[in-house]
């Protein structure tokens, strides 16, 4: 399970056109930016995660972000996400910081907020996203996503505070 926001389906059209068609990419519908990532869990947990974040009062106002640039891990390519990042480390951060108090912690790695485009390093991908500089698109929501088999679930979506 992870806790994610999506861009727009534009902006994923945006995004992916920018890309060598013969490329090895994700799927572009599970193309995300993940706040917080729960690792596996059965069933039993998503009603207690769903409870937590129901329970986000001080959520930030609606903020916009925007795909640009593009970095690597070991042979996953990414594309980058500016835009309004103190924002979005707000809401990770309280989205964080309550399941780690309700019993269910993250990883304490230094967050690098992204979009996974491949799990290969190829570098027509990196060279395509490294001038990359997708439009502003307004962030209005997250969501709790379950991932089985490979296929993602949204679970439930909250609004940011308007």
């Amino acid at each position: 399970m992870f806790v994610a926001l999506y861009p727009p389906p534009a902006e994923v059209s945006a995004l992916s056109r920018a890309l060598p068609p013969d490329a090895r990419l994700t799927r572009a519908a599970k193309w995300h930016v993940t706040l917080v990532f729960l690792g596996p869990a059965p069933p039993a947990p998503v009603a207690p995660v769903a409870q937590i974040l129901n329970g986000l009062t001080a959520l930030p106002s609606p903020f916009s972000l925007r795909l640009a640039g593009a970095g690597q891990f070991g042979n996953v390519t990414w594309a980058g996400v500016g835009g309004d990042l103190d924002a979005l480390g707000e809401l990770r951060s309280q989205i964080r910081e309550a399941l780690t108090a309700g019993g269910f912690p993250s990883d304490d790695r230094p967050y690098q907020p992204h979009v996974t485009v491949s799990y290969r390093a190829d570098h027509r991908v990196r060279a395509a996203l490294s001038n990359y500089s997708g439009a502003d698109w307004p962030v209005r929501e997250f969501a709790l996503v379950n991932s089985h088999d490979g296929e993602y679930e949204t679970l439930q979506a909250w609004p940011l505070a308007t």
